[in-house]
């Protein structure tokens, strides 16, 4: 018995339902009175993005200056006076705004980008595609504690490909959530109970660092793309 459900057809096949979109934008959620996010399909090329926002940094990689245009384009679309232009990226790598009470978040992944913001409280977001090859790294992110869960709650080993994508896309989330670096994935960022239905659901996050906090990452999956978030 599979730990999510069969993947589904390519989410470009879908059309307007709910919170789903045609392609290139094709999820939208509004998650409260505050925070929103979306997601976005790259299908177009770098002039589209550059008709609207600007690459705040030398960025040589066509692909990867693709994706961040496409992070940037995503903030106006979320929120169209979103002040690009004062973004900037902290000693740990973390874009911010300085001196506002603004909280965003981007990733970005093969041929998707996503993006998160707030109003009032700080938030990550992380998109990933489901791959084998996370079994690569797998002792490198998950304490025993956390092999253990997946055992207890589903009754099947750890190596489905779906649920390691799904723990290190959630510890990514809070990552950049906490957005100062110096962290362990495997040490500091601790995974402790999770809840399923349907194609998503959510995770405790238990952070360790000078102080221990508790996150409530929530997660979907779209086919073989995972998406999580965290607002706190």
């Amino acid at each position: 018995m599979r730990l999510f459900l069969q993947l589904q057809n390519n989410p470009s096949n879908q059309k307007k339902k709910g919170n789903f979109f045609l392609m290139p934008l094709f999820y939208q959620h509004n998650i409260n009175d505050t925070s929103k996010l979306a997601v976005w399909h790259l299908t177009e090329n770098e002039d589209f993005f550059l008709e609207k926002v600007s690459a705040q940094k030398e960025i040589t990689h066509p692909h990867k200056r693709l994706q961040h245009l496409a992070g940037r384009y995503l903030l106006q679309i979320l929120d169209p006076e979103f002040p690009l232009h004062l973004i900037r990226v902290s000693a740990s790598g973390k874009p911010l705004l300085p001196g506002r009470k603004a909280y965003f978040s981007i990733s970005h992944c093969g041929n998707y980008a996503a993006a998160i913001i707030s109003e009032n409280k700080p938030v990550g977001i992380d998109v990933e595609m489901v791959t084998p090859k996370i079994e690569m790294i797998k002792n490198r992110f998950l304490s025993e504690s956390e092999i253990n869960l997946s055992e207890v709650n589903y009754k099947q080993p750890i190596m489905d490909h779906q649920l390691l994508t799904l723990f290190w896309s959630s510890k990514e989330t809070v990552f950049k959530w906490f957005g100062k670096g110096q962290i362990s994935f495997r040490k500091n960022i601790n995974l402790a109970r999770l809840f399923i239905k349907d194609d998503g659901g959510f995770i405790t996050a238990h952070l360790s660092n000078s102080v221990k906090t508790n996150l409530k990452v929530e997660f979907k999956f779209f086919g073989t793309l995972c998406l999580s978030w965290v607002t706190a």
